[in-house]
């Protein structure tokens, strides 16, 4: 929890990231990302103190900068709450400890709807979202919970691809470390053609039943897609490794704005292909997107 020490002032980081995305004309987006794989925070009295006088310093940052910013809250940390108890309401987390949150109840269902009002208090030119976790449970399971928790009470919906490019899981390499999670020989690398699996209809299968599920017909941002370039050989090396979402998704915009998308993020992990050394690929996708955008239904 420590971005509020970053810079000085005290959160001095986030107005940083506000007034460099603002000069550049782009919409700031910040990952709420506190609790992560350590569900131990959400039972500890001192550090949700701490969790919530962080948000509300963000939130209270983000009024100040006045314009529209996007908050995409806790990535991960509502699959490892699902994995304690399917059922929401039966996942403890402190939240009668903020002042503005007393009367909800200390629970998964608690701190979301405190997430949304504080947002609703403090800073209502910000937008939210939950992150699910299609690995938190069965679909079903997903779909229940995040809608327990006030998934479908936000402004949009977050999905996600991979964290890291297809080859890098493919390749089980020592670097970046984030290659080593899975199995080798896991089928990670998405069928552009869609006639085997995984696909990217798949995924745009499971987002929408997602979306109809928790309600609201929210828009969609996908977050965090890798940058790796498309290949026939598995794997890749350091800043090189394959993937195909930026190829698909920048090839097939009309496929994405046909399921509610709204945006979409790119991101890359330390040691994965990044817009610096995928030779080029998506400076000229996005230029040739930008020269014909899709528009919004």
């Amino acid at each position: 929890m420590g971005w509020t020490g970053w810079n000085s002032p005290s959160g001095a980081y986030a107005t940083i990231v506000m007034q460099t995305a603002g000069a550049a004309g782009a919409i700031p987006f910040f990952t709420l990302y506190q609790i992560s794989g350590d569900i131990t925070t959400i039972t500890s009295q001192g550090r949700m103190a701490t969790y919530w006088a962080n948000y509300k310093l963000l939130l209270q940052l983000i009024a100040a900068y006045g314009k529209p910013v996007l908050i995409n809250f806790e990535p991960d940390g509502w699959g490892f709450m699902e994995q304690q108890n399917q059922n929401a309401t039966l996942v403890f987390a402190y939240v009668q400890n903020n002042p503005d949150c007393a009367n909800e109840p200390n629970t998964a269902v608690g701190m979301g709807q405190c997430l949304l009002s504080m947002r609703s208090k403090y800073a209502p030119n910000a937008y939210v979202g939950f992150s699910y976790s299609d690995w938190g449970g069965k679909a079903a399971q997903v779909t229940a919970f995040m809608q327990q928790v006030g998934g479908g009470q936000a402004d949009f919906i977050v999905g996600g691809t991979l964290d890291v490019s297809a080859g890098c899981l493919e390749a089980y390499a020592s670097e970046p470390s984030g290659c080593q999670r899975g199995h080798q020989g896991q089928t990670v690398y998405w069928d552009e053609t869609n006639t085997t699996h995984p696909n990217f209809l798949d995924a745009f299968s499971y987002i929408t039943a997602y979306q109809s599920g928790i309600g609201g017909d929210l828009p969609i941002i996908w977050w965090q897609t890798p940058e790796g370039a498309p290949s026939t050989t598995p794997g890749g090396t350091p800043y090189h490794y394959r993937d195909n979402r930026v190829d698909y998704f920048l090839k097939h915009p009309g496929q994405l704005t046909a399921i509610g998308t709204l945006a979409v993020s790119f991101a890359g992990q330390p040691g994965d292909t990044n817009i610096l050394t995928d030779d080029g690929q998506f400076k000229a996708l996005a230029g040739a997107y930008y020269a014909a955008p899709t528009p919004l239904p």
